[in-house]
Parts: structure tokens; sequence; C-alpha cells
């Protein structure tokens, strides 16, 4: 694939992407103060020394929206990484194996996923300690149980074709048809269903921070920064905008680099040799 052949709505997208995770990357020698650093008065408006003026307790907006860049994209990233490979390990063991383990998985995916999902992060995350390794398990369980749905379905659409068949007559085992044979053909729809999830945890993970369940403080989050932010806009102040801009400027990047690969995806066998 050239990269001329690529749309300019894919390359804003990822462009967009590419700077947050520069400022994830670099934190510390990008940001202008601290992250928990006090430089001024609460709430000041924006200026030729602070961009994006001062938080609620006089602390640089644009200094903890670089440090939230870090702390949202690492607990995002890791919590949409060990979802999907949980998800598709088991919905693919699941149409393998099919019979007993197939019923058994699935039915309690089906379980999972009809209780809200807001609500049992919620319930779990205000009984069990709360810090990143938590927070993360809790948001990857719950989000690999749609990553299953997908990977189980495509699984089966693959696990029918003949030459999963004829591995199967060679006496491959199932890591072999998994790993080797389904796969391989399933690839573009399911990096299309990772940049979804990515995207969905970004948004998960500000909305559980602005319920007080999420990032702690006085680390910085952008779901953070919005909650305690907030109260000015009461009183005319921007401060919880920002943080709130970058969460929504971010989503709509994922979604156009996953619209693009959603485009190139005319069919499951697109992801061995089509690219």
């Amino acid at each position: 694939m050239r990269a001329r052949d690529i749309p300019i709505t894919a390359w804003i997208g990822m462009t967009g992407i590419a700077i947050a995770f520069i400022f994830a990357l670099f934190a510390p020698w990008l940001a202008p103060y601290g992250e928990t650093q006090v430089v001024g008065d609460v709430w000041q408006l924006p200026d030729d020394q602070y961009i994006f003026g001062l938080d609620n307790l006089g602390r640089d907006i644009l200094s903890r929206l670089i440090y939230g860049a870090r702390t949202t994209l690492l607990v995002s990233s890791a919590a949409t990484i060990i979802s999907f490979s949980l998800g598709v390990i088991l919905s693919f063991t699941a149409a393998v194996s099919r019979g007993l383990i197939d019923t058994v998985f699935s039915r309690f995916n089906d379980l999972m996923m009809s209780i809200p999902t807001l609500i049992f992060a919620l319930v779990v995350l205000a009984v069990l300690p709360q810090n990143l390794v938590v927070l993360i398990l809790v948001m990857a369980i719950l989000d690999s149980t749609r990553v299953y749905r997908l990977g189980r379905a495509v699984a089966l659409d693959v696990a029918v074709m003949e030459f999963v068949e004829a591995a199967k007559l060679r006496g491959e085992g199932k890591l072999w048809i998994i790993f080797r044979e389904i796969l391989p053909n399933t690839l573009s729809p399911l990096l299309a269903e990772f940049g979804l999830r990515f995207a969905f945890s970004i948004l998960f993970l500000s909305t559980l921070s602005f319920l007080g369940l999420g990032i702690q403080p006085p680390a910085a989050d952008w779901g953070g920064m919005v909650k305690d932010n907030k109260d000015g806009i009461i009183f005319g102040i921007s401060a919880a905008l920002v943080p709130g801009t970058a969460i929504a400027v971010l989503a709509i990047c994922v979604n156009l680099v996953v619209d693009w690969l959603l485009k190139r995806t005319s069919s499951l066998k697109g992801g061995r040799g089509d690219a």
C-alpha cells in the first residue's frame, strides 16, 4: 500500500494520534510546569504565559493536559491490549473447539454483556482497591466481552473454509489453526475493532475519572480534569472545556483511522494478502 492511497481523513487521524502519543512519551520535557505544581491564582484566565489558563488549584492546564495524555493513553492502551488478547483467544478457542467449550464461553459472555458496563465497573471499583492495575483489569475484562462477540463471529466464518479443514486433516493442533490459519484471515476486521475498542476505552476511562473511580488525584487525566474544573463553567471559566475537547478530538482521530480500516476490509480474507 502506497502513502498516496491513504485518504486525507486517515492522515489527519494518524497525525492526531501521533501527537497525543508524543505528548505522552515526552511529557516531562514538553510540559512547561510540573504535573501538580501550583503556579498562580485559581482559574486564572489564559494569557501569554499560561496558554490555557490555570485550573481550580492554580495549576497550569497545558502542563496537566500533557501529563494527562500520558496517563490516559497508558491506561487505555493497556486495557485495550489485554481485553483484545483475552477476547480473541477465548473467542477463537470457542470457534475451533465448538461443543461444550463454545457453549460455556458464549453463555458466560452473554451473561457479562447483560450487565450494564458502567454500573458493573462502578460497583467493582468501589469495592476493590483503587489503583492502576485494578482499573486496567476491570476495564479490560468488561471490554473483552465485546471483542469476544466479534472474534467468535469472524472465526466461525473462517473455521468452515477448506484450508482450515485441510489443516485439521493434516493433524494440526488448535494453536496452529488459531494462529496460522484463522488469525491471518481475520486481521482486517479485528484491527478495525481494536481501534473502536481503544476509542471506547478512552471515553470509558474519562467517564470513570469524572465519577471519581478512575485515575485518582493528584495524578492528571483528562476525565479527572473535567471533573475538577466543571464548577468553573458556571462562572464562565473554560478550564473544563480544554480536556473535554482533547477527549473529543482524540476519539475523532481514532474513528477516522478506524473508518479507513473498515473501508479497506472488503472480506474476511483481506487480512492475509490484499493489503
